[in-house]
């Protein structure tokens, strides 16, 4: 995933960024919180992880700027303001979740997991492209190069998915998750199958192939 986190002190943010790089994502690390909110909103991230009290801009502050631009990432407040209300205004303000410090790495790290594959509320969008791929969500339409599509309602559904998050590698739990709304592994092929057949339907009559298979992490559809 790629990850936002603001925290300005120097110690914190190093461990937290470490550890975060050390599973494999890429974390931007800011210690200020204006530059961290221009980064939010020019960036495409899967999370962001927000210390409180921060200088330029608080967090609250940055939260509620990037809610009322449209801005549905997830954010996980990461402070040591922790007492009831602080956590109520922390919620109230847009975050999606809140950790107390002093904190366990693994429990931010399974939160920060958690906030990425809970369906958001993306933006309201009718029109969804990919390349020459157009989903009019409306009429149910899918074209390609100006040829429509006939896809099922399961892998209308998956297509959809894909193309809200161009770009940006979906793994199968979060498919299970959207797309199936399973909470658990049913340790079938289902994911791979209908991918097969989107495939099919997508990407096999045309020149270009828009659906990737990313190695041993998931799948997604390019520009």
């Amino acid at each position: 995933m790629k990850l936002l986190v603001v925290e300005d002190d120097v110690t914190t943010g190093a461990y937290i960024a470490r550890g975060l790089r050390e599973e494999g994502h890429v974390v931007d690390l800011f210690e200020d919180g204006r530059e961290a909110l221009i980064a939010a909103t020019s960036g495409s991230y899967d999370v962001l992880i927000v210390d409180r009290m921060l200088p330029q801009v608080d967090g609250l502050t940055l939260v509620k700027t990037l809610r009322g631009a449209g801005n549905t990432t997830p954010v996980l407040f990461l402070t040591a303001m922790g007492s009831v209300e602080d956590r109520i205004g922390g919620l109230n303000a847009g975050g999606d979740d809140y950790l107390v410090k002093p904190f366990a790495f693994g429990e931010l790290s399974a939160r920060v997991a958690a906030l990425s594959r809970r369906p958001q509320a993306l933006e309201q969008e009718t029109l969804l492209r990919a390349a020459d791929l157009e989903m009019n969500l409306i009429t149910r339409k899918v074209t390609r190069a100006g040829q429509e599509l006939d896809l099922l309602p399961r892998e209308f559904a998956l297509l959809e998915h894909l193309l809200r998050r161009k770009g940006r590698v979906q793994t199968r739990t979060m498919l299970l998750e959207s797309v199936w709304d399973l909470s658990f592994d049913p340790m079938t092929n289902v994911v791979e199958t209908h991918i097969s057949r989107l495939r099919a339907k997508v990407d096999r009559p045309f020149e270009r192939e828009l659906i990737r298979t990313v190695r041993g992490a998931g799948y997604r559809i390019d520009a």
